[in-house]
């Protein structure tokens, strides 16, 4: 039978009417193919070594968290059926170096707050973790900085020493997101070699240089440290962030990475990458992950505030077309406003 005849068969026009369907609130429920729960969600939180919360103004309703605050919050997302956590630290610049040996202190802020959510949560909430130097390094970049250039292969070295540790600390999963060639094996070999098979590797295995990380950045303050590596000769992050115009290497990358252990596979930024997601989820069959990042996060925010859209309608419709094109979790700055409201 030919495709034509196939769709043929499903009905035509009066008899079927497509309508129907969609007459009555209960029965679209019904009928609906993709759906979003507080269970797909995975929740940003970015996390600094003061007393106070501090909002961050390019995106509203997120602030940069004490400790406390962050173990409060792993409990809220616990209550709210939320799987996991994603903790971003925001250091302090007298603790940034050039080499960003900052990451590997094993009494950094990042693994004080990992000992701190697994002494009030246990296991019972996933932490995740990136593994990347931005966040410590004077130059804001992911890797090491020599000669205006990002060195890949002693990047990799510290990399390994900075997944152990965050293991170490209690942290569930590492998530390389520095892009890297060769990390994935690298990192699986020093977590098994320091007794750390059962912790998971979520690598960014595609991971575009992006404009939408401009507010990410500003909440880190690795925006400003980029400055700094322009007069380095490296402004900004296209020499190991992929190319937004390639689809074909986003599949590569995800090949080399689940070969090298990578347990898990994310996609970032999500809402112009949802080919990717779907090629991803469709090749491989593996959990993937995609990163609603902050630019788009602050994009429905600065409308919304503006009366352009109805911020909380366009954000889960972001969600779900995430989900829909194959997305098993989703990263989201609105995680705990979504959760509270696909319960009500």
């Amino acid at each position: 039978m030919s495709t034509s005849e196939t769709r043929g068969s499903l009905g035509r026009f009066p008899t079927t009417r497509l309508r129907r369907n969609r007459q009555h609130e209960w029965l679209r429920d019904m009928v609906a193919e993709t759906r979003v729960s507080p269970h797909d969600l995975i929740w940003p939180l970015f996390v600094h070594d003061k007393a106070e919360r501090e909002p961050i103004v390019a995106m509203p309703g997120v602030d940069r968290l004490p400790i406390e605050e962050a173990v409060k919050a792993a409990a809220d997302a616990k209550s709210l059926g939320i799987p996991a956590i994603a903790l971003f630290p925001v250091v302090a610049s007298k603790q940034k170096t050039v080499d960003g040996q900052h990451a590997l202190d094993p009494e950094n802020l990042i693994c004080r707050t990992i000992e701190a959510v697994r002494a009030e949560t246990g296991d019972d909430v996933g932490i995740i973790c990136d593994v990347a130097l931005d966040p410590y390094t004077t130059h804001g970049h992911d890797g090491l900085l020599k000669n205006g250039r990002i060195v890949n292969d002693e990047t990799v070295t510290v990399l390994q020493q900075q997944a152990v540790v965050l293991a170490q600390a209690g942290c569930h999963i590492v998530a390389p997101s520095d892009m890297m060639d060769g990390r994935v094996r690298a990192i699986r070999t020093a977590l098994d070699e320091n007794r750390q098979e059962e912790v998971s590797i979520l690598s960014y295995a595609a991971k575009y240089a992006s404009a939408f990380y401009g507010p990410f950045r500003d909440a880190l303050g690795s925006h400003a440290a980029l400055g700094t590596a322009k007069s380095l000769g490296v402004a900004d992050k296209k020499t190991y962030q992929m190319d937004p115009a390639n689809t074909d290497e986003a599949i590569r990358e995800a090949t080399f990475d689940l070969d090298e252990g990578a347990d898990l596979i994310m996609v970032k930024p999500a809402m112009t990458c949802l080919d990717i997601i779907y090629r991803v989820k469709q090749t491989f069959g593996v959990p993937t992950l995609a990163y609603q990042v902050s630019g788009e996060y602050a994009m429905v925010e600065a409308a919304a505030a503006n009366g352009w859209i109805d911020g909380e309608s366009v954000g889960m419709e972001h969600l779900l077309s995430i989900k829909r094109a194959g997305a098993d979790f989703i990263l989201t700055y609105l995680a705990c406003r979504a959760a509270e409201n696909l319960q009500k």
